[in-house]
């Protein structure tokens, strides 16, 4: 490309964004604060490489953290003219290791078929190993081996090694299953999530031919969000950088926040130990927010020791302060959030989609929604329940998932009595124990009821059938297109005919929950180049929460603080800010998590565009009891005076205070103190626990969809009193059971 073409792609870069893209080879890292145009600078540099004639489009991988802005990264690239990347390698970590992997399957003991697993085909795999060896789930809750196992192996920690790892009896159990636990995975021919980072990483060490070729094919390597980079993807850069060393990653310490999914800091703060050679640059410049929003969000995070020293500014006015606002309980810190937004609708004709409500914790939304529906305002939850994630498509998908991998027996688990055939997990194992003895496949297994003593004639009958069934589309998968197959094989469960015939508005939601997915299928096939069933799968399972928020639908959008990464707005409130809350009491003792926690606040600050309302209660409710919160939020404590406002509510009315030389939350006048109370246990705080109120309409995973009648007890012996569709009323023990609020 000509060199005023090449002055084209630095037109409107500030001078250090025009730095870091025109910087020369080598490793570099990209200090990128809040709203500085990161992103912007990730895909100039790709695009001046490409220009300058440095690489190929198919010598450039580009990696990030959500398919949302993977999918941004491709769309401008090709507005800037380059089309030919849309096929590239720019995806996800997960994505472009589910690449490689469908690539170089053989090389790890798999098919190419191999499935991705989710969380809930993890945790049974979990469970079963759990029975397996006679491990009651009171010694050792099935999630929490599932956890260990995850954390080891986002640290790049195998079962060998997790062994001389092991602190108490939790996590020797858990080392039991870890092994049995990959052992499971591979009979099935599946993966996990975890294992699209790992085993790519176990791949290039034990078969250094296969690295060579890709570090030859990645020249050069460009890593956004790298803060939140784990052990094991920090291995797998440098493994791939290793020849060319071309590695340019962009990041910013203080919004790292997800120490808890294996996030590891160091990866970004020791850079320039790993590479002393690498070119820094810091972006500083902020175009998201005002900088009275800016120096409030400063004044809390400087307070951290683990960080790179940067400080953000704008060319923006100064902006209104922010706002701190005390109320008596989250009732009335609800209110108070919708009348301010009331407020702002009316005064600054605003839209609904301009408002943002933050918490830390997903029990709060509860509060927040009543007051919401009080109102009549429409609102959005980023994080609940997902559209691929309810019970009917996951039924459908288990389908899919056993015609397109046949070794996959936690999914034909599932299916093999949904619907309803009368086959019970008695003779499910009477099928598991003849396919360990034969060395055979679960689904195998089923061919040879004939065989497979103690079967009633209707049984072998019913299994030999539903194996017939599974068979004719394992055998068409290759023959009829993806759309054809989805939806005679729907069509042939009788699924939705089911759900005709129940009639209920919960059985007719349910079967245009899954009409909508027969329409994914078709939409995938037709804007896919090679459209098959292997695909789609791969798709659906690699969607976050994010990737499904429509944020083009004008709604308050309620979500976490971990939610909001990478989002902006143009009024944002975070709510909670009590001691105890937010910082969460589990992670005041320990400097790296309150460290973490104070990132957090930052990451919530920052999505603000022009104004930030930052409230907290007096008191909460907590298992339907009201407790008195210790104190507010040692962040409000932290924040710069000389930027903040404080409001007090009244019954009716919230008056504003001025402004004094001490710390934000000492503006109030004083008032006699309450006796001091244990800090309350927010962490534990179960959405289950706190949501149930009497007449809400739920569904049970067993016994379907009911009324709530009556609530016993709370806490972890909190029970339900449910009348069920059948006529029936049922006490239900909460922490046992498995249930959606309608």
């Amino acid at each position: 490309m000509d060199q005023p073409n090449v002055n084209h792609l630095l037109e409107g870069l500030n001078p250090e964004q025009r730095r870091a893209v025109e910087c020369g080879d080598g490793p570099v890292l990209v200090l990128a604060g809040a709203g500085s145009g990161k992103t912007r600078v990730l895909i100039q540099r790709i695009a001046y490489l490409i220009a300058t004639g440095r690489a190929s489009a198919d010598e450039i991988m580009a990696v990030t953290f959500t398919n949302k802005a993977a999918g941004e990264m491709k769309e401008r690239l090709e507005r800037l003219g380059h089309t030919h990347l849309h096929h590239g390698w720019i995806g996800t970590f997960h994505s472009l290791g589910a690449r490689i992997l469908r690539r170089e399957a053989v090389h790890l003991g798999l098919e190419s078929t191999f499935n991705i697993y989710d969380q809930d085909d993890s945790l049974n795999c979990v469970k079963l190993i759990l029975d397996e060896l006679d491990i009651p789930g009171e010694r050792m809750p099935p999630r929490l081996a599932a956890h260990y196992i995850s954390q080891a192996k986002n640290a790049f920690v195998d079962p060998q090694q997790f062994k001389t790892m092991v602190e108490n009896d939790k996590m020797q159990m858990a080392a039991e299953v870890y092994p049995r636990y990959v052992q499971m995975l591979r009979a099935n021919n599946a993966v996990d999530f975890d294992d699209l980072l790992l085993l790519p990483v176990v791949l290039f060490r034990n078969h250094p031919n296969i690295l060579e070729y890709y570090q030859e094919k990645f020249r050069y390597i460009l890593v956004d969000e790298y803060q939140d980079t784990n052990r094991t993807q920090y291995h797998l850069l440098q493994l791939l950088a290793q020849k060319h060393r071309n590695l340019f990653v962009v990041g910013d310490d203080d919004q790292s926040i997800y120490r808890w999914r294996g996030a590891d800091l160091r990866n970004i703060l020791d850079f320039g130990r790993d590479y002393p050679d690498c070119q820094v640059f810091r972006l500083e410049q902020n175009y998201r927010s005002t900088q009275n929003i800016l120096d409030a969000a400063h004044s809390v995070i400087v307070k951290n020791q683990g960080r790179h020293e940067k400080r953000l500014w704008t060319q923006k006015e100064a902006g209104e302060k922010v706002h701190i606002i005390e109320a008596a309980s989250e009732r009335e810190e609800a209110e108070v959030i919708v009348q301010k937004i009331n407020e702002e609708f009316l005064s600054n004709k605003r839209t609904l989609r301009d408002f943002v409500i933050l918490y830390r914790t997903n029990a709060q939304s509860r509060a927040i929604e009543d007051a919401l529906r009080r109102h009549g305002i429409a609102y959005i939850i980023v994080g609940g329940i997902r559209f691929y994630e309810r019970k009917e498509i996951k039924d459908v998908l288990a389908y899919l998932k056993v015609v397109a991998n046949p070794l996959d027996s936690i999914s034909l688990r599932r299916i093999i009595n949904y619907p309803l055939r009368g086959i019970g997990e008695a003779t499910v194992r009477k099928i598991q124990n003849y396919a360990l003895q034969h060395r055979i496949t679960l689904l195998e297994a089923m061919k040879h009821t004939d065989e497979i003593e103690n079967l009633s004639p209707r049984l072998r009958h019913t299994i030999k059938a539903f194996y017939q069934f599974i068979a004719k589309y394992i055998s068409l998968k290759d023959k009829i297109s993806v759309t054809e197959l989805a939806n005679s094989m729907v069509e042939e469960t009788g699924i939705l005919q089911n759900f005709k015939a129940e009639g209920t508005p919960d059985a007719l939601t349910r079967m245009e929950n899954i009409r909508e997915l027969l329409n994914a299928i078709s939409e995938y096939a037709r804007n896919v180049e090679n459209p098959s069933l292997e695909g789609f799968l791969e798709q659906v399972s690699l969607i976050t929460d994010i990737d499904t928020w429509d944020d083009r639908s004008n709604a308050v959008s309620l979500m976490t603080l971990h939610s909001a990464k990478g989002l902006e707005f143009p009024v944002v409130f975070i709510s909670g800010l009590e001691e105890g809350l937010f910082p969460l009491s589990r992670n005041m003792d320990s400097q790296d998590e309150l460290e973490e926690e104070r990132r957090l606040f930052y990451v919530g600050a920052t999505r603000a565009r022009e104004k930030l309302y930052l409230t907290y209660a007096r008191t909460r409710s907590r298992f339907g009891e009201f407790q008195r919160n210790g104190m507010p939020s040692r962040f409000l404590n932290e924040l710069d005076p000389a930027v903040v406002e404080l409001f007090q509510t009244r019954p009716a009315y919230y008056s504003r205070s001025r402004p004094s030389s001490g710390s934000a939350h000492r503006h109030r006048a004083p008032r006699p103190e309450p006796e001091p109370q244990a800090m309350p246990d927010y962490e534990n705080f179960s959405q289950e626990q706190v949501l149930f109120r009497k007449g809400m309409r739920i569904r049970h995973s067993h016994f379907g969809a009911g009324r709530v009648e009556a609530i016993e007890g709370h806490g972890e012996n909190m029970k339900i009193v449910v009348a069920f569709g059948d006529g029936r009323i049922r006490k239900i023990m909460v922490k046992y059971a498995t249930i959606e609020i309608l």
